[in-house]
């Protein structure tokens, strides 16, 4: 394997992803489990993590654990956490993955559309920032956030205002 990172970098680090389970989240933890890494991977259907981790721990040899959540209840991240620490002693770093979108004009959405794409989009990347950030600082450990914004996050763009809108406050919330 060829990539950006030295082989076994992150060797006994453990990693969540949300919205780990597919597309951009899951290979992107392939990457990390082929570099060492322990990995947790959460979406709101088990049914997809569960077969995305099957595959990810074939293809890699690494350790996977799936976990449903949906970023937008506190309460299930916090669960996250548990799990998470259950299974691997520890967390390492976060990859703020989780996203939805409705590509639409915006006239045609309900306020609700809106809400739901916003709530998973920034609600979510706080939530969870929040949580793992307060046990990290609780047990005096360092830790690494990663959030995924677009370039739009920057520009604005027509058809997904809502995601521009909790990519921004996303992008804001990094700096």
């Amino acid at each position: 394997m060829e990539g950006m990172l030295r082989p076994g970098v992150f060797k006994d680090k453990t990693v969540i992803i949300t919205g780990g389970g597919t597309g951009l989240g899951k290979s992107m933890g392939k990457y990390l489990l082929q570099l060492g890494a322990n990995l947790v991977i959460t979406s709101r259907k088990l049914d997809v993590l569960e077969k995305s981790a099957w595959e990810l721990e074939k293809e890699t040899g690494g350790h996977v654990l799936a976990v449903a959540c949906d970023v937008r209840k506190y309460e299930e991240i916090e669960n996250v956490l548990k799990q998470t620490e259950s299974r691997f002693g520890k967390i390492d770093a976060v990859l703020n993955n989780a996203a939805g979108n409705f590509i639409s004009p915006t006239e045609r959405l309900s306020h609700r559309a809106f809400d739901i794409v916003v709530d998973i989009v920034l609600k979510g990347t706080y939530y969870t920032t929040l949580a793992v950030g307060k046990n990290w600082i609780s047990k005096n450990q360092p830790g690494i956030f990663l959030n995924i914004v677009t370039t739009y996050a920057w520009t604005g763009s027509g058809y997904v205002v809502p995601s521009a809108c909790g990519k921004a406050g996303v992008l804001a919330l990094t700096r």
